[in-house]
């Protein structure tokens, strides 16, 4: 990190995955304020000192790399593809929940005898010449080429789209991204098994050395506090309704012995004051799982609980994030790559 005073977030300039890291960054209680559209800094009022900063998906990585940038949101595809080998980025929580995909090989549906990578390797070896394979991916295709014994091939990498290579004849086979997988039907191409170089989702991601500085790494812990919070707490509920009982311990007797709900560690009873002092009116907290809600419903019910309310529920807080720890582990050892 320089002697600049704020600390930097490189987040995607354009697309669905831009959309979705500021989407998600508003769930996390970091909503960024970018005064125009034409403007590629932005600010977190919830962090002062933290700007967020737009840029391509693959400059993002560089950015954080060479010390620019201090964090960054993107695909881990994409952080593979250029984090280097000097330890320089940190891989700080790779499962944000948005921009799943796989990094897959895709060969022509017209190649009925590969359905594999073994059967890929054989049907190589008959092509007269290098096989050529259209990859925006070098580096991770060499290497997954080298670990299956296809590093014969020759890797061309177009500006253009992939799909439709071997169909223009300018390349045998392809590497690309896939979620559905349609855009490869669409083209007459397929997958094979065997031939998932790498899952991955949107990834936070920081500059080793700027972790370093005290400030640094204290925006890192919100970040990574705030980011598990959220995660946790997405398709859970909170439910509260009254119930008449001798006791909060009889009622959370009544809950466990009648009820498949208790909560994340137990239930929270207290006692309700209404208008008239009554000494036997509870009110039951329990955290469910959004699909159970139906089912939770009807059993507070059945045990006599009465005005249920329903709330979505934000952050779940526990102990320090174990992203943190880990963080802090991998700082003081580098996992050698």
């Amino acid at each position: 990190m320089t002697n600049r005073e704020t600390i930097r977030l490189g987040i995607p300039s354009k697309g669905r995955l831009r959309d979705a890291a500021l989407d998600f960054l508003e769930q996390c209680g970091l909503k960024v304020y970018k005064p125009n559209s034409r403007q590629y800094i932005a600010n977190v009022p919830a962090i002062p000192n933290l700007e967020v900063v737009f840029q391509r998906a693959g400059d993002i990585v560089v950015g954080v790399r060479s010390g620019s940038l201090d964090f960054g949101i993107t695909g881990l595809d994409i952080v593979e593809e250029y984090r280097g080998e000097k330890q320089r980025v940190v891989v700080m929580h790779d499962a944000l929940g948005f921009g799943r995909c796989r990094l897959e090989l895709g060969v022509p549906e017209a190649w009925t005898d590969v359905d594999s990578v073994e059967e890929l390797r054989t049907k190589l070896n008959g092509i007269a010449g290098a096989p050529r394979l259209a990859s925006k991916f070098p580096t991770l295709t060499r290497r997954y080429l080298a670990e299956n014994d296809l590093s014969d091939c020759q890797i061309i990498s177009p500006e253009g789209t992939l799909e439709i290579a071997p169909e223009l004849g300018y390349a045998d086979f392809i590497v690309d991204l896939v979620s559905s997988g349609q855009t490869l039907k669409d083209n007459r191409m397929k997958t094979i098994a065997g031939g998932c170089m790498l899952k991955a989702q949107a990834s936070l991601i920081g500059n080793r050395n700027n972790l370093s500085n005290p400030a640094v790494l204290a925006v890192a812990n919100t970040l990574l506090e705030l980011t598990e919070a959220n995660l946790r707490a997405k398709g859970y509920y909170h439910l509260i309704g009254n119930m008449r009982g001798d006791s909060p311990e009889a009622i959370g007797k009544l809950l466990f012995e009648k009820t498949n709900y208790g909560g994340l560690s137990g239930p929270t009873i207290a006692r309700v004051i209404d208008r008239q002092n009554s000494a036997d009116t509870y009110a039951i907290n329990i955290i469910v799982p959004k699909p159970d809600i139906a089912v939770a419903v009807k059993e507070l019910r059945a045990i006599g609980a009465t005005g249920v309310v329903v709330l979505p529920i934000t952050y779940i807080f526990e102990e320090e994030p174990e992203t943190f720890l880990t963080l802090q582990t991998e700082l003081a050892n580098p996992t050698q790559r």
